[in-house]
């Protein structure tokens, strides 16, 4: 087993540390604890299918079975991170081997309706609340014989580190999350933004009606594309980057689950009975009681102001904060060493709160 504590004395050789040589002197702003430097497992590959870091394994978990990468030593410290729409698991393909290269079991799934990621059974309600997210990657965990890990993410992965963080800390070692707090409230969702912020929504009320589910069912890369410039103005991304995500999108629940989720937020959809009981919990707005880094791009649309203070007092536990100058939507594809970092610290937050007896 690697001892964890031994990695702020010695960077990894090869490319993982030519890779992060620069991260600690990069755009972070706020607080910031530097931590240790950065310097196959269970499921099936899926023939044919092959990602620009690794292998596609397939794994029955809950009601899915569910598609995702795996890089770094089965026995290493169990590190998942999540994504957002309209992205894919290639959001992580540079922090996974980063992460790999120091020790870390990196596992990126893709979400329900993504990918590989398909339902075990037609007859399973393609709901996409907030609580399913959250299910499906403990049920994942127990698939992977993973007891404990640590979560990362942004967009949909970040609300589902934060519900699980929320609702069962005993299954997360620390957190990092995109844009801070995110888990969703139905009633203080349906209170208008300034006009300025509803604008920048403008995607979730044309999924409300039945021509934004037809548009996005005849336009679903056209309209991803227009989405990434829009959250990310400085990330100048080939096609080639666009269309190995895009390729997710072909997956024949990305439509209803897509509608789904963004009509549930505005209360146009009925949830689903059997996440009652965890949705009760979450609308009462639980606190994250976790090790916990949180990263802002500064361009990033959605970010709110304050450099973080909105949603401070959502994390009672270890914290750090930083905001990434000249990054958007995207931070871990836009900034991979500064989110790979943000993981390694938040790791260190952990083991700094195991050692004083916190």
């Amino acid at each position: 087993m690697i001892d964890r504590r031994t990695f702020g004395t010695a960077l990894g050789a090869g490319v993982g540390a030519a890779a992060l040589a620069g991260l600690t002197t990069g755009c972070a702003t706020g607080t910031s604890d530097a931590g240790r430097a950065l310097g196959g497992g269970p499921g099936q590959e899926t023939p044919g299918e092959e990602t620009t870091f690794g292998p596609l394994k397939q794994i029955k978990a809950g009601e899915l079975n569910v598609g995702y990468v795996e890089q770094g030593p089965r026995r290493g410290p169990a590190v998942i991170l999540m994504h957002g729409w309209p992205y894919d698991i290639h959001s992580y393909e540079k922090v996974a081997p980063l992460l790999a290269e120091q020790g870390y079991r990196v596992i990126v799934p893709y979400f329900r309706g993504h990918g590989t990621t398909r339902f075990l059974s037609g007859g399973t309600p393609r709901t996409a609340e907030q609580a399913a997210f959250a299910l499906d990657i403990i049920a994942l965990m127990d698939a992977l014989g993973i007891d404990k890990a640590i979560l990362g993410g942004f967009d949909w992965g970040s609300r589902t580190g934060d519900i699980i963080a929320a609702l069962w800390p005993q299954r997360v070692k620390a957190l990092v999350s995109v844009t801070g707090y995110l888990i969703t409230n139905l009633a203080a969702n349906k209170k208008p933004l300034p006009p300025k912020n509803e604008w920048a929504w403008w995607y979730q009320y044309y999924f409300a009606t039945e021509r934004g589910r037809l548009g996005l069912e005849q336009n679903r890369k056209d309209l991803a594309r227009l989405i990434w410039k829009f959250n990310s103005p400085t990330w100048g991304f080939d096609e080639a980057t666009f269309d190995r995500t895009a390729s997710a999108f072909d997956n024949p629940d990305y439509v209803p689950i897509v509608i789904d989720n963004y009509r549930w937020r505005l209360s146009l959809s009925k949830s689903d009975p059997r996440y009652a009981s965890v949705e009760q919990k979450l609308q009462a707005s639980p606190v994250i009681t976790v090790p916990t880094v949180t990263l802002d791009g500064a361009l990033d649309p959605f970010t709110p102001p304050g450099n973080g203070s909105a949603y401070r007092d959502k994390f009672t536990g270890p914290y750090s904060h930083r905001t990434l100058k000249g990054i958007g939507h995207n931070v871990p594809q836009e900034a991979p060493q500064a989110f790979a970092q943000a993981v390694v610290d938040a790791d260190s937050l952990s083991l700094k709160a195991e050692g004083s007896g916190k």
